[in-house]
């Protein structure tokens, strides 16, 4: 619950970042190199001891990087310049359903009849939301932008859950979030450059640090603690389940501290992609 807390709590604060100006692709290449150093100290040991396997996987690493730390994480913040927090985060709760497509799809897991309707039923969710419940939007292909580009997210969060299924690595979660952030970090390095280009700096006070800590410090390190501690506890299944709560979590604060509204398709939206889940871990007997 501390780590779906955290991870709701970044839609939040990047959505603050939105409202103090900050350039969305600079504050997440700030934040993952803050977060390079501050796990250094801690991995070199480990990724030194296991060079031979990162060796051996450092495609599918370096892939992992580009698609959470480089695009993900930038996606996140630059589509909350353009939609609401309830809106992305619904968004999210989509992951799931196409997970299990990409998993069937590259062999990983079998797919089932629930399966394909728990997709079809989160789909025409995320239809509802980023339609704002207007057929005549879906007809006519126009769409929120942050919500579309939501569906990056969606679409690259479930290809690294796919490859971490398929690929089971010997190291430590922390070490391979170190492997993934010095690759990542190369491709971040363009993103700062071209928003100074296009004229947008950073205003180095103290809303701007006290957003970066919590990125650093929450999302980014605490809650991959508290993920790995609950799935010791747990297990891997159990713990899994929690990552719906971010919706709840981040629709919560988001009312409550930026007065937005939850509307009648939002609820139609989330009872799609829920029902879409349920049906989704359903198995045939």
């Amino acid at each position: 619950m501390l780590a779906a807390l955290c991870w709701s709590g970044n839609f939040i604060v990047g959505k603050f970042a939105t409202l103090f100006e900050i350039p969305p692709l600079t504050l997440n290449v700030l934040r993952w190199i803050s977060v390079w150093f501050i796990l250094a100290p801690f991995t070199y040991k480990e990724i030194y001891k296991n060079l031979p396997q990162i060796k051996k996987n450092w495609l599918v690493i370096s892939f992992m990087g580009i698609i959470t730390i480089s695009t993900f994480n930038s996606v996140v913040y630059f589509a909350l310049n353009y939609t609401q927090v309830v809106n992305a985060v619904l968004m999210l709760a989509a992951i799931p359903a196409a997970t299990i497509v990409l998993s069937s799809l590259m062999k990983i897991e079998k797919t089932n009849i629930f399966q394909l309707l728990g997709l079809l039923l989160s789909i025409l969710g995320i239809g509802a939301i980023i339609s704002n419940g207007d057929l005549q939007k879906i007809i006519s292909l126009s769409f929120n932008k942050g919500d579309v580009w939501m569906l990056v997210c969606v679409i690259t969060w479930s290809l690294y859950s796919t490859l971490l299924k398929k690929h089971k690595f010997k190291f430590s979660q922390f070490t391979l979030i170190q492997l993934m952030v010095s690759v990542g970090i190369i491709f971040l390095i363009p993103q700062f450059f071209y928003e100074k280009s296009i004229g947008l700096e950073v205003n180095f006070n103290k809303a701007f640090f006290l957003i970066l800590f919590y990125v650093v410090i929450f999302p980014a390190i605490a809650a991959y603690y508290f993920w790995q501690k609950g799935v010791g506890i747990i297990g891997p299944n159990r713990a899994t389940m929690f990552i719906q709560l971010m919706p709840l979590f981040s629709a919560v604060m988001a009312i409550i501290i930026f007065n937005e509204k939850f509307e009648l398709y939002h609820f139609a939206g989330a009872i799609f992609i829920v029902s879409g889940i349920y049906l989704s871990n359903k198995k045939i007997t």
